[in-house]
């Protein structure tokens, strides 16, 4: 599904009622396949055109290839969290605050891309190992109180790549690069 939305190129993120393991075999390819995802939408990109907002005030492509490896390295450690306490409450952490860190701002793309490829090596060696009984698992977010299954967790994550690599796509559409 793709939309003319920039903020949600690909629409926002649905999880579904009822997820048959199937669907969870997907969501966990679809995080193994993230790196290689976002190394192709950025490739051959130079500094300016990371440098360009991949919609109006929003963060520049590099910023974006930055979180995304921040949020993911977060997740990895609540699935770890959640694995080994009862139902914990995660840390939240100021997604937009981290982006405007200077680093996020200068640092090259690949060291990113780079740790993308080892978290995601773990972290879907992790995915696969967990039971029937571990997807039940949760965790409370802070910011809602809610509890979020790891179940969820698995395909909000496979959306969450799948989303920013439309993003920097959509814009390289957009600009003809």
């Amino acid at each position: 599904m793709t939309t003319t939305n920039l903020s949600y190129p690909i629409g926002q993120c649905m999880i579904p009622d009822s997820m048959p393991q199937e669907y969870l075999t997907q969501c966990i390819a679809e995080i193994a396949d993230l790196p290689k995802q976002m190394r192709a939408a950025t490739q051959a990109l130079n500094d300016a055109q990371l440098d360009t907002p991949y919609r109006p005030e929003g963060w520049t492509v590099r910023q974006l290839v930055h979180h995304v490896a921040d949020s993911h390295m977060n997740s990895y450690v609540r699935f770890h969290w959640t694995l080994t306490e009862p139902t914990p409450t995660i840390k939240a952490y100021d997604e937009k605050a981290w982006a405007a860190l200077d680093y996020h701002q200068t640092m090259p793309i690949e060291v990113s891309l780079q740790l993308l490829d080892a978290l995601h090596q773990r972290w879907v060696v992790l995915l696969r190992a967990l039971t029937p009984n571990d997807l039940h698992k949760a965790f409370v977010h802070p910011a809602t109180q809610q509890q979020v299954s790891l179940r969820e967790a698995v395909a909000t994550y496979a959306w969450h790549g799948k989303h920013h690599v439309a993003h920097v796509a959509s814009l390289r559409t957009r600009m003809g690069w």
